[in-house]
């Protein structure tokens, strides 16, 4: 790996999964789904741009199949502070194949023609509603593999966001995945590559020590079965000794929020990118983030972590695809941009 030293000014992106509410543990819904939460995008907008933050939310079909919400983001959008990019739920985006059941609900586990053909009725439904071709991309439930990223690029996106660090389950894995933005390998794009299409710029995550190498390996021994009985992962976790954190206001307070802050400034990380779901700036709809006052919360824990990150150095906020214009334009040759 090449390094450079970071540049002075940190990139903060926040991206939003703009999308249908209901309770997780229920089925995947198709029809009919409930987008109330859209109705909190222009409050939350306006918090925004009190920041200077520039959000990029990734809006699913659900989403822009229902004029009210189409509305509301309108109404976000009427100061040009935002972005519109593409998010793919295979359950609710037409046509349709058969049920949804846990495998199906991830992109990377639909055959070829399948997602083409998801992907191009959401693209062709998000030009229609928001007269834009969007340039950024996430799938639902994460996850990325060579036949998404070459869809992806010959349909012109710059940038995706579905790489999840460190996480893996039975139906797909971002193990070992790079941690900062990256021209990823159309083969593998969890490995860095040649192409200069499309670039990978993966959500903020790592542990409350910089030495993220060595914690991972520790994690993932206490994940294994023999120490998962003694919830060694819980007693590292309560004792502060190690804690693996994600980047998002919906699973982690402003303490280890800024905890992650820290160690990936510390790293030379010059990117700091938050997530959240539209659906958790109402109460108690998914099984997520089960606060009262939900929207006051991750306002909140955002603008403490905002104003910590400030106190680092200079800040400059930007939509996802301008972070990826921004990165191209500093070091148009690096593989990985640390």
């Amino acid at each position: 790996m090449v390094k450079h030293h970071s540049p002075a000014t940190t990139l903060f992106v926040l991206t939003i999964d703009t999308e249908e509410e209901w309770h997780w543990d229920g089925a995947f819904p198709q029809h009919n789904c409930q987008v109330e939460n859209i109705q909190r995008i222009p409050e939350f907008q306006q918090f925004c741009e009190s920041l200077g933050i520039r959000p990029t939310y990734f809006v699913d079909y659900a989403v822009a199949d229902n004029q009210q919400a189409v509305d509301a983001i309108q109404q976000a959008r009427q100061h040009h502070q935002c972005e519109i990019g593409a998010h793919l739920h295979p359950w609710c985006n037409p046509p349709y194949f058969g049920k949804t059941g846990e495998a199906e609900s991830h992109v990377v586990n639909l055959p070829l023609e399948q997602i083409e053909a998801k992907l191009d009725a959401l693209i062709d439904l998000l030009v229609k509603r928001f007269n834009t071709h969007p340039r950024s991309f996430r799938t639902g439930r994460w996850g990325i593999d060579s036949k998404v990223l070459t869809l992806l690029a010959n349909r012109g996106f710059r940038v995706d966001s579905s790489v999840y660090p460190y996480y893996r389950n039975e139906f797909f894995t971002c193990e070992g995945s790079p941690l900062t933005p990256y021209w990823p390998d159309f083969d593998n794009p969890l490995n860095t590559g040649n192409q200069r299409q499309i670039m990978e710029l993966p959500v903020t995550a790592g542990f409350n020590r910089q030495n993220y190498e060595t914690v991972d390996k520790i994690h993932r021994l206490g994940e294994s079965t023999p120490l998962k009985v003694l919830h060694t992962i819980g007693l590292m976790w309560h004792t502060r000794l190690l804690r693996k954190l994600y980047l998002s206001p919906e699973l982690n307070d402003t303490e280890n929020l800024c905890l992650l802050v820290d160690s990936a400034l510390g790293r030379g990380h010059n990117v700091i990118h938050m997530y959240l779901h539209s659906s958790s700036l109402i109460d108690g709809v998914t099984g997520l983030f089960d606060q009262e006052n939900a929207l006051e919360v991750i306002c909140q824990r955002i603008k403490s972590t905002v104003e910590h990150l400030q106190q680092s150095g200079p800040v400059q906020f930007c939509t996802i695809t301008e972070a990826c214009e921004i990165l191209n334009v500093r070091n148009p040759e690096e593989a990985v941009l640390i």
